[in-house]
């Protein structure tokens, strides 16, 4: 069973991606092994999505790859 950890006294940042702006800021924690929590900035009490490491890398190579296209 996946447990979600307590994500009370996470440090979150805004991710480098987000294009700065008031209406496309997506939000992550750092420090949690094997796992990315991810929430939007503009609903920080609403939910979170937890990715695992490596879902969450190969997301970014994608959009990496699709900001150079």
């Amino acid at each position: 069973m996946n447990r979600t950890p307590d994500l009370g006294t996470a440090v979150w940042r805004k991710s480098s991606y987000s294009d700065g702006g008031a209406s496309n800021c997506v939000e992550v924690a750092d420090g949690y092994v094997g796992i990315v929590p991810v929430r939007d900035s503009k609903a920080p009490d609403g939910g979170v999505l937890v990715f695992g490491a490596t879902s969450w890398a190969s997301f970014l190579a994608q959009v990496k790859h699709q900001v150079r296209a």
